[in-house]
């Protein structure tokens, strides 16, 4: 099987002075797993469910209900 080689994506520098980075590929895993409960998805609002899925390079289309279903099967692990 051959290997595939990625070419880099520059992204530029933020604030407080970082330099640009490459990074391959969109997704970025953040550094914390959320732990939110059920009861959390269910209550919270749309700008945040937006600002979480985002954060984690997940689709933020759909209605509030969509969005809080799709992040509940994302971050909700059945126990």
């Amino acid at each position: 099987m051959e290997s595939v080689a990625r070419t880099p994506m520059r992204v530029a520098g933020g604030m407080n002075g970082h330099r640009g980075r490459e990074i391959y590929g969109q997704f970025q895993m953040p550094l914390h797993y959320p732990r939110y409960t059920k009861s959390d998805y269910e209550t919270m609002p749309e700008w945040k469910l937006d600002c979480l899925l985002s954060e984690y390079g997940l689709p933020v289309t759909g209605n509030v209900e969509q969005k809080r279903n799709y992040a509940m099967g994302a971050f909700l692990w059945p126990h």
